[in-house]
Parts: C-alpha cells; structure tokens; sequence
C-alpha cells in the first residue's frame, strides 16, 4: 500500500481486528455480486469503499423510475441504463481504485460456476428464488462462501453459507426447491420500505468483509430483522442431511 491508500484506509487500518494485513487481504479480495438494484447497491458502494480490490457485477435489469426509491447505486441521469454498468460507475466514483467487471446479461448455471469460481466471497442480491437456487449451486461446486441477503415490505432476512466447512448448512437446506414457488413475495407486487435494503445489504457487505479480511467471526445461522419493532432474530440452522443440492456437491 501506497501513502494514499494507507490515508484512504486509515479508519479500518487502525482497527487491531483488520490492521495493515486484514486490510491488504481486502484489497486482494475478489467479490462476486449477483444483482445491482436495492441489496446490491449498498453491497458495491460499501465493498469498494472499503477498499476490496476487484468487484464483479452481475444484472441483466435496465434501471426503472420505481427503482430509485431504494436503489442508491441509481439515479435519474441512469434511467434506460443497465443496473450493473450503473452501479459499477457509481462504484467508480466512491473508489477509481477499485476495479469493476460488469456483466450486463443473466448468468445460466455455467456462467455463475464460472464466476463464482473466480470470486473469494458471492454476495446473493437478487429476488427470485431460481436465481437463489442457482447461485447456491454455483458457491457449492466452487467451495466459496454465499453471503444471502433478502427484503421485503418492513422484513428482511440474512445469512452467510459456508461450503469450506462441512458443519454449515446451504441456502437449500434452509429453503427445500421443492417447498418454494418462484413469484413469491416480489417488491414490485408487496412493496418494501426504502432504508430496509441499506441495512440488509449494508450487513451483507459487512459479512463479505469480515470473511475477506479475517476480521471476527462470520455470521452462522439465519438473522431475521423487522423493521416496524427494530428487533433483530436469530435462528440456529442445521445443515440437512437429505439435501439435495449438499449431495450433489458431494457434501
């Protein structure tokens, strides 16, 4: 690290959990993002910011005016743009030092094997459990740990799943494919409150960094937060024997 970095930084630096190594291991990070809209943006911004070295962006979604509400990556100037290229120069101007692959398609199950097998840590910001399921398979096969994140009117969800070690479940032994319809709960159809996003992707982002730096430990279980009490819950998760997606990993 450079003076300037070591400026940049200097807040993270001085903390004894990251010091000069937990920070170089950050700036070494590869993080993979899967969806640039309301998870997703905070997720970037705060991954950059930071100081992760290389960020891979990943929508195929355009950016729409009800996006904006919560999509902080966006703006009006963005209207008609790709999320990902959004977001991606949004994350260029928090940190030019920070360098951004943007994939502005849908990634089918090989291109998310592909890509997650270049990434250190995969952040899951999208909404459709088909997308969940796949990104799930994909961490599976890499043995690279999922950071899920989930919001929806004043609820939200998080949970870190950790392929590397044999006691952590994945996000289908917690959510069965066979148990789950692919429209269920969408913003577009329940709404969801704006500053509900930041918070579930902020805390995604602080989980990524936690497993990249070294830094605590990462989060084990499913944490559901409700936004009208402001109260936090924590559930124990076990991993499923019967799973099906565990299995065919060779878990």
């Amino acid at each position: 690290m450079n003076d300037e970095a070591l400026l940049r930084y200097s807040r993270q630096i001085m903390l004894g959990q990251v010091d000069i190594d937990g920070q170089q291991r950050l700036l070494d990070g590869r993080a993979l993002i899967v969806g640039a809209g309301g998870l997703g943006s905070p997720v970037a911004l705060y991954l950059a910011a930071a100081g992760v070295g290389r960020l891979t962006i990943a929508d195929a979604d355009v950016v729409e005016i009800s996006n904006l509400q919560r999509q902080i990556a966006h703006g009006d100037a963005d209207l008609g743009a790709n999320k990902a290229a959004s977001a991606a120069a949004s994350v260029t101007d928090v940190n030019p030092h920070c360098r951004v692959t943007v994939i502005e398609r849908h990634l089918d199950q090989k291109a998310l094997a592909e890509a997650a097998s270049q990434a250190d840590v995969v952040l899951d910001c999208t909404d459709r459990f088909s997308s969940r399921y796949a990104i799930n398979t994909a961490c599976l096969a890499a043995g690279v740990p999922l950071v899920s994140g989930a919001a929806i009117r004043f609820s939200g969800q998080l949970a870190v799943f950790d392929p590397r070690d044999e006691t952590s479940p994945c996000y289908a032994c917690l959510y069965p494919p066979d148990d789950q319809g692919d429209e269920a709960l969408s913003c577009a159809e329940s709404g969801v409150i704006a500053p509900l996003v930041g918070v579930i992707g902020s805390f995604q982002a602080l989980e990524a960094i936690k497993l990249l730096s070294g830094a605590g430990s990462p989060h084990r279980g499913l944490a559901t937060f409700d936004g009208l009490s402001g109260e936090w819950r924590h559930y124990r998760l076990r991993r499923d024997p019967e799973c099906s997606a565990c299995k065919a990993a060779g878990r």
